[in-house]
């Protein structure tokens, strides 16, 4: 079978490209390396968002939450319900490896060995699968970890936080209120001040207050078995250290872009060339969608401003298409 479109990622932008197209009576596929939301399922047990359920829902399915910003809980609910009650069509653990085009016909092929083709591509990677790297002596060892989940298993742990964004805040505060003995090492010389709002004065104060000792203008130069050593301006400082949670973001993976022929803007954030209206790219029939579509700048798109690229990308291959 030769689908209309092939969606690669079931994230929130995945699902909206698989609705609309469903609702154009596009014949689609949705292939899913992870999980439903992978990316969401993988946040912090307790996360809350930053954004309000109104302003997260789509489709006309409303999001039900208990306050005014979702968890992380009521996320993973909200998109189940949103793919039963669409009855989207979406293979799960089918990691795509390689996009060929033959005669106008995307060729897709997993690491599996499956094929699939389609006359168009739409590629809604999402970014939270490949995290920045510290690039230190001992970047590889296995306590230092770029994923939180929760903070039982750092109760009574020397913890180093690196990073002074969102996660790193998050992750400060939570683990040091179960009782890790946390530092953290900021490598500009405050905290990001888009911190969300009831995160940034807690966490604010307990760096005044000398609870969470924090290293401004301070990166990690070498990881060991034991301890930590960091960069500060007052020279090098060596404290004891059970882990290292990175928490300095993560980039999206261009691989397929490449393969595709996709370009980037010749700029440091590497944003891949679309048209806005319609977003498809430099390359016939390929589409980029969602969070993607911001490059290495990863907090410039969101949920809920990218909630539009569904209905922009089918409305402009309908027309294609159904001709």
């Amino acid at each position: 079978m030769i689908y209309d479109l092939i969606i690669v990622g079931a994230g929130p932008a995945g699902l909206i490209c698989g609705i609309e197209a469903s609702n154009k009576g596009l014949s689609y596929l949705i292939l899913e390396k992870g999980l439903l939301v992978n990316s969401l399922y993988n946040f912090p047990t307790n996360m809350t968002f930053f954004s309000t359920s109104k302003k997260l829902e789509v489709a006309g399915v409303p999001f039900i939450s208990h306050t005014e910003k979702p968890t992380r809980k009521e996320a993973l609910e909200y998109y189940r319900r949103l793919t039963d009650h669409y009855d989207l069509n979406i293979q799960y653990k089918k990691s795509v490896k390689t996009i060929n085009k033959e005669n106008e016909v995307f060729i897709f092929a997993t690491e599996k060995g499956e094929t699939y083709q389609a006359k168009a591509v739409v590629l809604a990677l999402g970014f939270y699968d490949t995290p920045r790297s510290l690039d230190v002596p001992g970047k590889h060892l296995t306590k230092v970890r770029h994923y939180y989940n929760d903070a039982h298993s750092y109760i009574g742990m020397n913890i180093l936080v690196v990073g002074g964004g969102n996660s790193a805040c998050d992750v400060a505060l939570e683990t040091w209120n179960h009782g890790a003995n946390v530092t953290m090492a900021v490598r500009d010389k405050e905290l990001y001040q888009g911190v969300k709002y009831w995160i940034l004065p807690n966490i604010i104060n307990r760096i005044k207050e000398g609870s969470i000792p924090t290293y401004y203008n301070s990166t990690v130069k070498e990881i060991k078995e034991t301890e930590v050593i960091l960069n500060t301006p007052e020279g090098e400082v060596t404290i004891a250290n059970d882990y290292v949670l990175a928490m300095i973001g993560y980039k999206p993976d261009y691989t397929l872009l490449a393969q595709l022929g996709v370009e980037y803007k010749q700029n440091e954030n590497l944003v891949p060339t679309f048209d806005p209206a319609t977003l498809e790219t430099n390359v016939k029939n390929v589409f980029v969608a969602g969070v993607l579509n911001g490059g290495l700048k990863t907090n410039s798109l969101f949920i809920e401003n990218t909630r539009d690229h569904g209905k922009k990308i089918v409305s402009a291959l309908n027309e294609k298409i159904k001709p």
